[in-house]
């Protein structure tokens, strides 16, 4: 199994020296810094997730990988994801060719419909168009992806009548539907022959199982090749199991109790967030736990690609980037060998 691995963030806003929070501008230039590292370890992928409340500093993903494009040689890099039902699929399109074209191809775009809604007022879309407005604007973007020449029309948005968007880029750029789960999302990113980014969030990876058949029967019902199936999940990794699940603890808990209060959940016990550890969904440990946890999930799943959301809460810019680089000198070389294939890039 060829299984590339990536990292991803949210630029979740992280702690000063002084114990405060760090400012907005600073974060994204620590993610900055933590995309030059992860490129230097020879990770094959970066993505950086869009959002647009207080304790998230990125709200334009493409802007902030166009700075690390700049910086970087050869990772490939992208939205974890980009929220389309808020944004429109044209400009969505142009800005991340333009990326391609300054990253030399090494672009690509996840759509979503994101976790989050507070995307949705603030550029003016009803909460219940939710699914119309995704529905609409990923069969534009998919018709953007295959036609230079576009004519489609529907409810959400002008019509186009044979126009050419721009710029072209050199190759179909590439582009990933996120699915958080549901059956209607996994046939929909296959009835469009886009490969499936499963974002998994909570419980044992096994539970999706049912979601890969059902993406990768469509494929086969139709007579065409399925697409790739990749995961997103969050993680940290330190030097021992013990030292990463104390020092991830105390900011997992805050992120996860600060957004639960939003959402009506009540607040995570350490017995939960053990329990996540051991058998959910959290890839938290030393070096070789947390390579034998994507081993076991990418095996049962029959992955593509792996990408750990390395910061939760937060956690100190310094203890994001050891934990990078652990993952990308220690993890990434233990993923290949138990997997018998080779590393599909160098380090530099």
């Amino acid at each position: 199994m060829a299984l590339e691995l990536g990292l991803g963030t949210f630029g979740d806003v992280s702690t000063g020296a002084d114990g405060g929070p760090v400012s907005h501008g600073q974060v994204i230039r620590d993610v900055i810094e933590e995309a030059v590292l992860a490129d230097r370890l020879g990770v094959d992928h970066f993505g950086i997730g869009e959002h647009h409340r207080a304790d998230f500093a990125v709200s334009a993903p493409e802007v902030v990988l166009a700075a690390i494009a700049a910086r970087t040689r050869q990772i490939r890099l992208g939205s974890a994801v980009t929220v389309l039902s808020s944004d429109d699929p044209v400009r969505v399109f142009q800005r991340f060719t333009t990326l391609d074209a300054i990253s030399s191809g090494r672009a690509e775009v996840i759509l979503g419909r994101g976790s989050f809604i507070e995307s949705f007022p603030l550029f003016g879309h009803e909460l219940g168009d939710y699914e119309r407005l995704f529905e609409e604007k990923l069969d534009l973007f998919a018709t953007l992806l295959r036609q230079d020449i576009v004519t489609w029309s529907g409810t959400v948005r002008a019509p186009l009548n044979r126009q050419t968007v721009y710029p072209r880029p050199d190759r179909m750029l590439s582009t990933w539907v996120g699915v958080g789960g549901s059956p209607q999302s996994v046939v929909r990113a296959a009835r469009h022959e886009l490969p499936m980014m499963l974002g998994i969030i909570g419980g044992e990876a096994r539970r999706f199982v049912p979601h890969v058949e059902l993406y990768r029967r469509v494929f086969a019902q139709s007579g065409r090749p399925a697409q790739p199936v990749g995961v997103q999940s969050q993680g940290y990794v330190a030097e021992t199991d013990a030292r990463a699940r104390d020092e991830l603890w105390p900011d997992f808990r805050q992120m996860r109790d600060r957004i639960g209060a939003e959402r009506g959940w009540p607040p995570m016990s350490r017995d939960e967030f053990e329990q996540e550890v051991d058998q959910g969904s959290l890839y938290v440990g030393a070096p070789d736990t947390v390579a034998r946890k994507i081993v076991a999930t990418a095996t049962v799943l029959g992955l593509s690609r792996f990408d750990l959301k390395y910061c939760s809460g937060p956690m100190p810019h310094e203890r994001l980037l050891r934990g990078i680089e652990l993952y990308g000198s220690a993890v990434l070389p233990m993923v290949r060998e138990m997997l018998g294939t080779p590393r599909l890039r160098a380090a530099s």
